[in-house]
């Protein structure tokens, strides 16, 4: 569409230069005289897009003209202006709108990351302790399984994971400490020294 308008444009713009506006060439002793033109585009040490500045006739048709870098100041071409730059406006203000929303979406993507990266940190610093009775020796009465750690994670660290969050293939049977791999985004940065970040788990007798 906007193509369009410009070939328009163009097309009224040659017929002016050519004749169709006798009042802007050919009257006697007016081709010495400075023109009024609308420029289309921003020129240096000329003015901006929009503005109406005189310059040499020459100049307009052998430079400004060619190029639609300006228009004659006639009234059609000031509506035609006006209605590009109308077209021009909304497609910059969509353009802006879109990279607005790729900023904030980028900037919760890193929020998100380094809640991620500190939740991680704590988890693998942490200590889970479960009390738990037992049966004979160190066996336990019941199993801890991955629910039960996933609960006391969020009521003793206030951090809440999902049961797929722990590498835990049977339940914690028996009194003692362990560490339990966690499954994280490999995003996530692993702590120094270690492949993955562990949740130690220590069960006591009740």
């Amino acid at each position: 569409m906007a193509s369009a308008r410009a070939a328009l444009l163009r097309r009224h713009c040659l017929a002016a230069a050519t004749g169709a506006n006798p009042t802007l060439f050919s009257g006697h002793g007016l081709r010495y005289r400075k023109l009024e033109v609308i420029l289309t585009t921003t020129i240096d040490k000329l003015g901006k897009a929009g503005e109406v500045v005189k310059v040499a006739p020459g100049h307009f048709r052998n430079h400004l003209m060619p190029k639609m870098l300006a228009v004659p100041n006639i009234d059609k071409f000031a509506i035609l202006i006006r209605e590009q730059r109308k077209l021009y406006q909304r497609q910059e203000e969509e353009v802006v709108k879109e990279v607005r929303q790729e900023d904030v979406d980028a900037k919760q993507q890193e929020e998100k990351l380094k809640e991620y990266q500190t939740a991680a940190k704590r988890l693998d610093n942490a200590l889970l302790v479960l009390r738990r009775f037992i049966s004979t020796g160190n066996e336990l009465r019941s199993p801890v399984t991955k629910d039960e750690i996933v609960s006391e994670v969020a009521r003793q660290l206030n951090i809440n994971i999902h049961p797929d969050n722990l590498h835990l293939p049977s339940p914690l049977a028996s009194l003692g400490e362990f560490e339990v791999p966690l499954r994280l985004p490999r995003d996530i940065p692993r702590p120094e020294g270690k492949i993955q970040c562990t949740l130690t788990v220590k069960i006591r007798r009740k």
